[in-house]
């Protein structure tokens, strides 16, 4: 029988890694005291404005809190993975729980939490996480197969606008990055996250609209830890995700978002 063991050392560091997720990718609504005002708010909310000018589609009603539940990511709608719809409290950042050191930047670091942007009519929050087994080419101490595990995280936060919210939203991220190729600083949930460098990546499609950025982290290593943000617009509904690679996190090798759980969410969007 073929034994297989695990690159300890790659694990032990994206062990580290996951302290500095467990507080910097947390997803976040408003808070609880606020969650009914929330809901009252998005059943009373008016249809956007349907007068923008631009390639992208304009708005349509902002959806209640009992709405977005149902076209939320759901463990059906993923053939891999484990999707959680309860956030563990620790990982539950609160939007005044995120800073930045310039305003401009603000966008991006709700973003990375997986912070709804601007003030949404209702909005829920979605996690999952999944890993991928392949064969190394090298070999343990003691001659046996070695077997790589990469852990894939992603955060999700669904949110829906009234008012031309969301297209808004979709502004504000698309300057920030300009503004903020260079980096930041971010308080989040009280620990200090250095952004240093943020760059554009291919924008998913099957949205009106679509935003993807990585954020390269500073972790006090040759190389930065990528962090990888995606944001798509259906109508005045807007899914944000917040991925990252726990092995990459480690070593700042590059890695791709699960494509499979963007396209299951844009999807369920309609």
């Amino acid at each position: 029988m073929r034994s297989t063991a695990v690159r300890r050392t790659a694990l032990a560091a994206s062990a580290a890694a996951l302290a500095l997720l467990a507080t910097a990718c947390g997803g976040s609504s408003d808070d609880d005291g606020a969650a009914e005002g929330d809901k009252a708010k998005a059943e009373q909310s008016a249809p956007a404005d349907g007068g923008n000018a631009g390639e992208s589609a304009p708005a349509g009603d902002a959806l209640t809190a009992a709405e977005l539940e149902k076209v939320a990511l759901a463990q059906a709608d993923v053939k891999n993975g484990e999707v959680t719809s309860e956030i563990p409290a620790d990982e539950d950042i609160a939007k005044d729980q995120v800073s930045t050191d310039g305003k401009a930047c603000l966008p991006l670091a709700h973003a990375q939490a997986a912070v709804a942007q601007g003030e949404p009519a209702a909005d829920v929050k979605r996690s999952w996480t999944g890993q991928t087994e392949t064969e190394s080419e090298g070999s343990g101490p003691d001659g046996q197969d070695m077997t790589e595990i990469s852990v894939d995280m992603v955060r999700l936060n669904v949110a829906s606008y009234a008012d031309g919210g969301a297209e808004r939203a979709l502004t504000e991220l698309k300057a920030a990055v300009e503004q903020c190729a260079g980096g930041f600083t971010a308080s989040v949930g009280g620990d200090k996250l250095r952004v240093a460098e943020v760059t554009t990546t291919a924008a998913p499609e099957g949205g009106d609209e679509g935003f993807a950025a990585t954020l390269g982290v500073d972790v006090g290593k040759d190389a930065n830890a990528p962090m990888k943000v995606v944001v798509v617009r259906k109508g005045a509904t807007i899914a944000s995700f917040s991925a990252a690679n726990l092995s990459s996190m480690a070593t700042g090798a590059d890695f791709e978002v699960p494509a499979a759980v963007i396209d299951a969410q844009i999807a369920k969007l309609g």
